[in-house]
């Protein structure tokens, strides 16, 4: 493991604790048309909030706003859930390209059937139909 790296620490529930802190407030931040993302002296951008670029180790990081629409890269749509997703089936996930971020989200408010690539989708946050907890989604633009 390189000095960049920090060891992903576990928590009873299963959790990535090291990669969660911040995600609340990402969460709330798009929820409220504010959403960002970090970017890194030499130019790289990620997601989710971290404390050191993932493509060069900076820990220099600066909070970017969101572009407004982003434009579907590619899509699964999901017949048979994991039980967490059970009352969402059927479903889709897609990840978008949102400038030099990129971001998956389950893609609402479109028939499954007319999910495409190159679509110009809008970042969210709603609720799993079946756990209530938050949850990144996608509808067009």
């Amino acid at each position: 493991m390189s000095d960049d790296a920090s060891p992903r620490i576990l928590t009873d529930g299963g959790e990535d604790a090291a990669g969660d802190e911040g995600y609340d407030e990402w969460l709330a931040a798009v929820s409220d048309g504010e959403g960002y993302y970090l970017a890194c002296e030499n130019g790289h951008g990620s997601l989710p909030p971290r404390r050191r670029c993932p493509h060069c180790g900076s820990g220099e990081l600066d909070e970017k706003p969101l572009p407004a629409s982003g434009t579907v890269e590619t899509f699964t749509e999901t017949q048979v859930p994991i039980p967490s997703f059970e009352e969402d089936a059927p479903y889709v996930v897609a990840i978008a390209s949102f400038g030099d971020v990129r971001i998956t989200g389950q893609y609402r408010e479109i028939d499954p059937g007319e999910v495409a690539v190159g679509q110009s989708v809008r970042v969210d946050v709603s609720e799993r139909e079946t756990t209530g907890e938050p949850l990144v989604v996608f509808r067009p633009a």
